[in-house]
C-alpha cells in the first residue's frame, strides 16, 4: 500500500507487538484526509455536547488489529489514565487533538464498508480513551450500526459509568485494558483507582450481550508478579462466557522518545521486553483457568 489520503497510511511489519495488541502498525499515521474544522467557542462547545464534533488523534486502516478483519481504527484525544508505559503520551490531552466532525468520520467508514464487510472487520474505537468524549462516540458507533459495519471500543472501562446501555447496544465488541488485578499495582501503573474497571467488566458480563477481549500488558518488575497476574486471570475468569479472548501484550520500549519530545519524564527507561519464557508463565496463568489465551 502507498500512503496517500485515499488508500490511507501504509501498513508494514515491525518486529515485536506494540502495546495494543498487534505485530502490525502503519507508518506515517495519523489525520492524513480528516478535514479540520473551525467553529467560534459558542458552536464548538455546542457541537460538542450534540456529539456533532470530536478530538482526534488519528486513524489507522489495518487488518487483525484492535478487533477481528480489516478495520478502521479512530484514536480519540483525551485520557485520565497516565500508565507508566503508555506508547502514545501524545494522545493524552484533547487539546492535543484535530477537530473533526462525526459526519467526516462516518463519511470515512462508508468508504472503507466494502473491505471491512468483506473481511469482518469494521470500526474500531480506541484512544488515549474514548469514553473521554462520550457524546461524539455515541453519534460514530449509532451512524457505524445504521450502515450495518461491525463495531468495538478499546477502554480502560475506568470511565465506564459515562458508557450508557444506549451504547452498549451499538456496541459489538468490547477491547478491555485490564492493568493490573491488585488495587496497589493499579494505582502504581496507572495513577488511578481500579474499581471502575472491574465494575465495567462486571457490567458487560451481566448484560452478556457485548463479546469482550481482555488485554494485559505484560511489563517485567512492574505486572509480571505471580499474584497480580492471578488477581487478572480470576477476575477475567469470573466475567464468563462473554471474554471469548485474553491478549498477554509483551512491553516495549517504542515510545519512549515520545515522552521526551513532550517534556515527560518516563520512568520505564531500560525496562526489557519480557522474556519468552515469562510470557509463558503468564500466558499459562490465564489458560489455567480456562481462557482462550494469546
Amino acid at each position: 500500500m502507498v500512503s496517500n489520503e485515499t488508500t490511507g497510511p501504509q501498513v508494514v511489519p515491525l518486529g515485536q507487538p506494540v502495546v495494543g495488541g498487534s505485530s502490525e502498525r502503519p507508518v506515517g499515521h495519523g489525520t492524513a484526509g480528516l478535514e479540520d474544522v473551525e467553529y467560534d467557542h459558542g458552536g464548538r462547545l455546542a457541537a460538542v455536547r450534540a456529539g456533532e464534533l470530536g478530538s482526534v488523534h488519528s486513524w489507522e486502516l489495518v487488518t487483525a488489529v484492535d478487533g477481528p478483519g480489516t478495520r478502521l481504527t479512530v484514536f480519540l484525544a483525551g485520557c485520565l489514565l497516565r500508565c507508566l508505559y503508555c506508547h502514545n503520551p501524545d494522545t493524552l490531552e484533547i487539546r492535543r487533538g484535530k477537530s473533526v466532525t462525526a459526519k467526516e468520520l462516518l463519511r470515512r467508514v462508508k468508504r472503507y464498508r466494502g473491505v471491512m464487510t468483506a473481511t469482518g472487520g469494521g470500526l474500531t474505537l480506541s484512544g488515549g480513551e474514548p469514553m473521554m468524549q462520550p457524546a461524539y462516540v455515541r453519534t460514530l458507533l449509532r451512524g457505524a450500526k445504521a450502515m450495518g459495519v461491525h463495531t468495538a471500543i478499546d477502554t480502560s472501562g475506568f470511565l465506564g459509568a459515562s458508557c450508557t446501555d444506549e451504547m452498549l447496544d451499538d456496541i459489538d465488541l468490547v477491547l478491555l485494558d485490564v492493568k493490573s488485578g491488585l488495587p496497589e499495582t493499579y494505582k502504581r501503573v496507572t495513577g488511578q483507582e481500579l474499581a471502575p474497571t472491574l465494575a465495567f467488566g462486571r457490567r458487560l458480563a451481566a448484560r452478556g450481550t457485548e463479546e469482550v477481549w481482555v488485554r494485559f500488558v505484560l511489563v517485567p518488575d512492574l505486572t509480571d508478579a505471580i499474584e497480580n497476574v492471578e488477581a487478572v486471570a480470576q477476575y477475567v475468569a469470573s466475567l464468563g462466557p462473554v471474554v471469548t479472548r485474553v491478549e498477554v501484550l509483551p512491553f516495549h520500549q517504542m515510545g519512549r522518545d515520545k515522552w521526551a519530545e513532550l517534556g515527560m519524564t518516563y520512568e520505564l527507561d531500560g525496562v526489557r521486553s519480557p522474556d519468552p519464557e515469562l510470557l509463558g508463565r503468564v500466558r499459562g496463568q490465564f489458560r489455567a483457568h480456562g481462557l482462550t489465551t494469546f
